[in-house]
C-alpha cells in the first residue's frame, strides 16, 4: 500500500487521483475463483465457483474484477448464466487459465450456451494468456444433436473483449445478440473445417460492433452478420478455412430481417468456402443495404464474392430486398471457376458496385469466370469481367 501510495504522489503529472483510486479500488475488489471453491483441476465440475464469485463481483459497487488464473484447467460441466445488471460500475474478467467443457456424455446443464453473459454493461474480458476449449469432437459426430455455442452475450453494451482464444466449439463460438457499442479486438478462434456449424462471430439484433485484428479458423461462417444488425465493421479478420464473412442467411422463416451500414476491411480469405457473401432465404421479406467489402485478399477461395437468393436451392422471389452493395479492392485466386457470382432474386438487386477486383483462377491455364442474373450496378477495373451487371 506503501508503494503505491507513494508512486502516486510521485508522478501527479502522469497519474491523476481519481485513477489511484480506480486502481486501489479494483485491487480490492478482486474475486479469483479459486477462492469461492473451484479446484482447477480439470476433473472437477468448477460450475459453482465461477457463479459465486461472479454474485460477488456483480454485487460490489465500484469496480470489480474475476479472476480465472493461469494455475488451473477448470471444467464446466453446466451452463455458467453472468447475469446482470450489477451493482458494480464496471467488471473485468480475467481469464488467465484454461476452460475446459464436459463431454457430451458428461455434460449436465441445457445446450443454449455453456457461458451466458446478460444484461452486464461497461463489461471487459481479457482474455491474455487463457483458453476455452469447447471439446466439441465429442458433439460433432451427433448432427441432429442441439448443441451449445461456448460463449453468449445478450444485451451488454459498452463490451470490450480482447485477447481471447476459443477453440472447438460444440456450435457457434460466440454470439452477440442485442448488444450496442461493442468492440471485440485480438480474439483467436480455432476449430476444424469439418467441423459442423461452428460459426466462429454470430452478430445480430446489434448495432455499433467492431471485430478488428482477429484470427478465424472454423467449418463455417467465420462472421456471420444477421437480422436486425447496422453499422457493424470487421477489420483485419484473417479467416480460413471457413465460409467466409457472410450477410446473412436472411428472410427465414418469413422473418424480417434487416442488415445495413456494414463495412468489411483489410481482411482475408484463405481455403474458404466463400468469401464475401450475402445469402437469403425464398420470399422472406426485408432488406440488406450499405453494406462494403474493401481490400480483401484470397487466396484458393471458392466463391470470392457471391449473393445468393436462392440460399435453399430454390430459385427466389427475391424477398429479401438487397441494395447499396460495394466489392472494392479484392485480389487473389479463386478455387472455383466462378469467381464472381451475382445470383440474384427475379425482383433484382440494385446498385452493385464491382471497382478494383482481379481475381484469377488457381487453376493453370483456365480463366476465372462471372455469373451475373437480374443484378443491377457497375463494374470498373474488374477481372473477370462482369459484362451482364448493368
Amino acid at each position: 500500500m506503501q508503494r503505491l501510495i507513494i508512486t502516486c504522489v510521485l508522478i501527479p503529472f502522469f497519474v491523476s487521483p481519481c485513477f489511484c483510486k480506480r486502481f486501489l479500488m479494483a485491487s480490492s475488489n478482486t474475486y479469483n475463483v479459486i477462492d469461492y471453491g473451484a479446484k482447477g483441476d480439470g476433473e472437477t465440475d468448477d460450475s459453482q465457483a465461477f457463479l459465486s464469485a461472479w454474485k460477488k463481483a456483480c454485487s460490489t459497487e465500484g469496480e470489480s474484477s474475476l479472476v480465472i488464473p493461469s494455475n488451473g484447467v477448470f471444467l464446466l460441466k453446466k451452463n455458467i448464466i453472468l447475469k446482470g445488471p450489477c451493482q458494480a460500475k464496471n467488471i473485468q474478467i480475467q481469464l488467465q487459465g484454461k476452460i475446459i467443457v464436459a463431454s457430451q456424455d458428461a455434460w449436465l446443464g441445457d445446450k443454449s450456451s455453456i457461458i451466458w453473459i446478460s444484461n452486464v454493461n461497461g463489461l471487459t474480458i481479457d482474455g491474455t494468456g487463457g483458453l476455452i476449449d469447447g471439446l466439441g469432437s465429442s458433439w460433432w459426430t451427433c448432427k441432429n444433436c442441439q448443441r451449445p455455442s461456448v460463449l453468449a452475450f445478450n444485451s451488454c453494451n459498452g463490451l470490450i473483449v480482447s485477447s481471447l482464444s476459443i477453440t472447438n466449439s460444440p456450435h457457434a463460438h460466440i454470439t452477440i445478440n442485442g448488444c450496442e457499442g461493442a468492440t471485440f479486438s485480438n480474439i483467436n478462434i480455432k476449430s476444424p473445417g469439418d467441423s459442423p456449424n461452428t460459426d466462429g462471430i454470430d452478430i445480430s439484433s446489434s448495432k455499433r460492433i467492431l471485430v478488428k485484428d482477429s484470427n478465424i479458423a472454423t467449418g463455417d461462417d467465420c462472421i456471420a452478420i444477421i437480422g436486425d444488425s447496422s453499422d457493424i465493421n470487421a477489420t483485419g479478420i484473417a479467416c480460413g478455412p471457413g465460409h467466409g464473412i457472410s450477410i446473412g442467411s436472411l428472410g427465414k422463416n418469413n422473418g424480417h430481417d434487416k442488415v445495413e451500414q456494414v463495412y468489411v476491411y483489410d481482411c482475408s480469405f484463405t481455403n474458404t468456402q466463400n468469401g464475401a457473401r450475402i445469402k437469403t432465404f425464398k420470399n422472406g421479406p426485408g432488406y440488406a443495404r450499405n453494406i462494403t467489402y474493401e481490400k480483401i485478399t484470397l487466396t484458393q477461395t471458392y466463391h470470392p464474392i457471391l449473393i445468393d437468393q436462392n440460399y435453399v436451392g430454390v430459385e427466389s422471389e427475391g424477398g429479401v430486398e438487397v441494395s447499396g452493395v460495394t466489392f472494392r479492392g479484392f485480389q487473389g485466386t479463386s478455387a472455383d471457376d466462378k469467381a464472381i457470382t451475382l445470383a440474384c432474386g427475379s425482383k433484382g438487386c440494385f446498385d452493385i458496385v464491382l471497382d478494383q477486383v482481379d481475381i484469377k483462377s488457381s487453376k493453370a491455364g483456365k480463366p476465372a469466370a462471372c455469373s451475373c442474373s437480374n443484378a443491377h450496378g457497375r463494374a470498373t477495373s474488374t477481372v473477370p469481367n462482369c459484362y451482364s451487371l448493368s
